[in-house]
């Protein structure tokens, strides 16, 4: 994930500095045709030049906005959707054992869901030993505590998968918003009030 980081990072870089240099050229430019020219065609020539070549740059920040920062988060946003159900999955199944335990649950009657929501009564002679998916379609049988600590180590993993998700998307989100500023400012529009963040 520190790739991301670094590329975005790189690339924002490389941005701004094109953005300072277009904005402090465009104006440098425009001061000296003020300065040399005496006619205004001349002046409009380069106005509209600069407008030319503001509006290339606009378009290419844009592009850049809606064809890889926008997909960019929403792919990351999803990402960590998917990291909180496994978050989920593993709160439930600890708090499923934690039960056994304190009741000292030995056997146990249920519903299982066969999918489609048809359930099948089963029955579970010894719950001491349980079955866990590990991934990659791999279950392994664990007793209570084992699956415990498993189950521990799993949520420490999920928590900094969420850590690094929530930074990128973070990341990326005041990218999106330090190039549309740049937009603004090639367009010399206003500052817009902050308004309440929003999710692309």
């Amino acid at each position: 994930m520190s790739e991301v980081f670094e590329g975005y990072e790189r690339q924002y870089c490389e941005l701004s500095a094109n953005l300072s240099r277009k904005c402090s050229s465009t104006s440098l430019v425009s001061d000296q045709e003020l300065l040399e020219a005496g006619m205004a065609d001349t002046h409009s020539d380069s106005h509209h030049m600069e407008d030319s070549a503001r509006r290339e740059k606009v378009r290419k920040y844009e592009e850049f906005v809606d064809k890889r920062l926008k997909p960019d988060l929403i792919h990351a946003i999803s990402q960590r959707d998917k990291v909180f159900e496994q978050q989920k999955i593993f709160a439930d199944l600890r708090r499923n054992i934690e039960n056994l335990e304190k009741n000292s649950v030995t056997s146990l009657r249920t519903l299982v869901n066969l999918g489609s929501e048809v359930y099948l009564q089963a029955e579970v002679p010894d719950t001491q030993r349980i079955f866990v998916d590990v991934g990659f379609g791999f279950h392994v049988e664990f007793t209570w505590s084992e699956a415990l600590n498993y189950i521990e180590k799993r949520e420490e993993k999920i928590a900094r998968q969420i850590d690094e998700y929530t930074r990128l998307i973070a990341s990326i989100k005041a990218q999106i918003k330090l190039v549309c500023e740049g937009i603004r400012e090639l367009l010399q529009l206003p500052a817009e009030k902050s308004l309440p963040e929003r999710i692309f």
